[in-house]
């Protein structure tokens, strides 16, 4: 017999792979889903499936990835579900990462979707009621699986339909791991990944800089949302800001995000950081964004020093020092 197509998503971690798994031995064909957003890179480094490519291969799995970009902002501004402690909206989030599990279950003809779920793991998503409401949401109701805890959960139509058993699906909860370590030997997963979520909402400073940016930007763009990944910021008033780079990286960063109207700043004749003035008085700013430059730089408090400043492909000088150690702290926006 042909075996039963089920869309499994995949982030990289470890219960998504437990999952897969899962169902592998029960002889369905798994083909999995990846989904980006601006917040969760699979290439930033912070556990959020950084080989997410070869965590498929390994599996034997297809994979797709899907990006959601533009209307992921644009559910930032008003999530139906709130936040949780950061600037995460993780009810809304994860419905969007179903729907799009539903298109691709509809587009190859798949049964239904599953994912590493595990009931208890995270305070704001995995409770009973925030499951139920991400399934009837994303009109996935009865439709999602969720191998690791599925003993635990409200009946299935796979279990329904005799496509999967009560038998075949554990009764893991909460947040040890446990269990799961255990999968992971028994499913010969060596170096398990560890534990811990990449989504960039979540990290206290960076919620500081997304609630901001918001705040005072009815349509931010993807070129401020890759500006918010790095850089320590500053606001001088509603319609203006300054980032500055924290090391070489960062620095080149800045650079290559440039945009025509602002202003990129950097010392002259000492180590230091590239700062980028971006808002509509971005003028009017200079001096202070230039003495907030040089505080980050290896320049000699009092001492007066030069501080290049290039605007529409024209470079100018201004000669300037901080005087006040900690002036630049009614500014900061996060480190």
């Amino acid at each position: 017999m042909d075996k039963k197509k089920i869309v499994a998503l995949l982030s990289g971690g470890l219960d998504s792979q437990l999952a897969i798994k899962m169902m592998q031995e029960k002889n369905f064909e798994v083909s999995a889903i990846a989904i980006k957003t601006p917040f969760c890179d699979f290439d930033c480094g912070r556990g959020c499936g950084s080989e997410i490519k070869e965590k498929a291969d390994d599996l034997g799995v297809s994979l797709k990835t899907v990006y959601l970009g533009e209307n992921y902002i644009e559910m930032l501004k008003h999530p139906k579900h709130k936040f949780g402690s950061g600037m995460n909206p993780c009810i809304d989030c994860r419905t969007m990462m179903f729907n799009a599990a539903k298109k691709y279950m509809e587009e190859i003809n798949a049964e239904f979707v599953i994912s590493g779920e595990v009931l208890g793991q995270r305070p704001m998503s995995q409770h009973n009621k925030a499951l139920k409401i991400i399934e009837d949401e994303s009109n996935l109701s009865g439709k999602i699986v969720r191998p690791l805890s599925g003993m635990l959960l409200p009946k299935t139509e796979p279990e329904k339909k005799g496509l999967i058993s009560r038998k075949d699906l554990e009764k893991i909860k909460g947040r040890t791991r446990k269990s799961q370590l255990k999968l992971a030997q028994k499913f010969g997963i060596n170096n398990p990944p560890n534990a811990g979520g990449g989504c960039l909402l979540t990290d206290k400073s960076f919620a500081q800089k997304a609630k901001d940016l918001f705040k005072y930007i009815e349509n931010p763009t993807m070129n401020d949302i890759e500006l918010l990944k790095i850089g320590r910021h500053f606001r001088f008033n509603k319609t203006t800001r300054l980032i500055i780079g924290r090391n070489e990286r960062e620095n080149e960063i800045i650079e290559s995000l440039k945009l025509s109207d602002d202003v990129l700043l950097y010392v002259k004749d000492h180590v230091g950081p590239t700062s980028l003035l971006r808002g509509k008085q971005c003028m009017d700013q200079i001096e202070i964004a230039s003495q907030i430059t040089i505080r980050y730089s290896d320049a000699s408090i009092n001492t007066n020093t030069n501080v290049i400043y290039e605007y529409k492909d024209m470079k100018y000088e201004i000669n300037t020092n901080y005087k006040d150690k900690f002036f630049y702290l009614k500014y900061r926006i996060s480190l």
